[in-house]
């Protein structure tokens, strides 16, 4: 038997016994100090007593019976345990507000992890506590949504919403949620769009009414990544959806592709021009990306997000 399965076993047993075990009682237990040799197997178990005791597991000696005739071992719950943390609505909002502070991303700042942490897994949903309060500078609470779909994702509940996006009509959504993700000031609900049959991004303050609930939920694949669906780039944010072909000439190339991550140089002219294969999307922020340019860039492929800049340029000229 491996020595952490031994110490796991008897950890197990003493935490569970009624009342204290000698120890007789607990080689006849756990089949490692069954040896032959009595006094090797008590020379095992203390030393797994001591090795325990080092890393905090408390094991007392206590009466086995009322006479106290002969003593035994037991680990106190009281003791092994961790208290529950419960906060005030106002310590919930003190923490949220330092750990979200201007200037810090959600993902991988200690403060946002141990937020992230303490808000999962509690009796009390912390989100939902903070729903009704007042946004603090630079942070956005979205309003009613935030504790509904907080109190979703903690109940593994599916959700349906009407949803304002960048572009295109509102329309109705029904979403298996996998996680909240807090980005640049806004919270996003990271999910499966049911009748898209994929994984999408919804910013909370786009959502244009309540949440309901429309049953349970599918849990997230293995693996999900979620900061990973809300990517920023030249496609804007959120995975690109496509890729594109672009001309960029010599003196705005080195910037322009250290700007847009994924990009790569697929040709090099005499002249300095290049052209570059990089993520891109049908949205108004590649287009406007690829317009900062001015006559420095082209799109060359695809067609439709070709069009789709010439369209902005000839409504610029027209509006000049």
């Amino acid at each position: 038997m491996h020595p952490l399965e031994r110490l796991l076993n008897l950890v197990a047993l003493l935490l569970n016994a009624r009342r204290p075990l000698t120890f007789e009682e607990i080689r006849r237990v756990i089949p490692a100090y069954r040896q032959g040799d009595g006094a090797a197997a008590k020379r095992m178990f203390e030393r797994d007593k001591e090795t325990l005791k080092e890393i905090g597991v408390p094991i007392d000696l206590a009466p086995t019976d009322a006479w106290e005739v002969e003593q035994g071992y037991r680990i106190p719950k009281d003791r092994y345990y961790l208290p529950e943390v419960e906060f005030t609505p106002d310590e919930v909002w003190a923490l949220f507000v330092a750990a979200h502070a201007p200037g810090h991303e959600w993902e991988g700042d200690e403060a946002a992890v141990a937020f992230q942490k303490l808000s999962t897994g509690t009796d009390t949903n912390v989100l939902a506590a903070m729903a009704e309060r007042t946004p603090a500078p630079g942070i956005d609470a979205s309003g009613p949504h935030l504790g509904a779909i907080a109190d979703a994702l903690a109940r593994r509940r599916a959700i349906r919403f009407r949803y304002k996006p960048t572009q295109g009509k509102p329309g109705q959504r029904d979403v298996d949620p996998f996680a909240l993700v807090f980005r640049s000031g806004n919270w996003y609900l990271v999910g499966s769009d049911r009748s898209r049959g994929e994984i999408r991004s919804f910013r909370l303050s786009r959502l244009a009414s309540p949440v309901k609930d429309v049953g349970p939920a599918e849990p997230p694949p293995e693996g999900f990544d979620a900061a990973g669906h809300l990517q920023s780039g030249p496609w804007g944010l959120g995975r690109p959806a496509e890729r594109a072909r672009v001309a960029l000439s010599p003196k705005v190339a080195w910037w322009a592709l250290a700007g847009a991550p994924g990009a790569t140089v697929t040709r090099a002219g005499r002249d300095g021009w290049v052209e570059a294969d990089l993520p891109a999307s049908e949205t108004g922020a590649f287009a406007a990306w690829v317009m900062q340019f001015g006559p420095d860039a082209r799109v060359l492929s695809p067609r439709s997000i070709r069009r789709q800049v010439e369209a902005r340029l000839e409504a610029l000229a027209g509006a000049g």
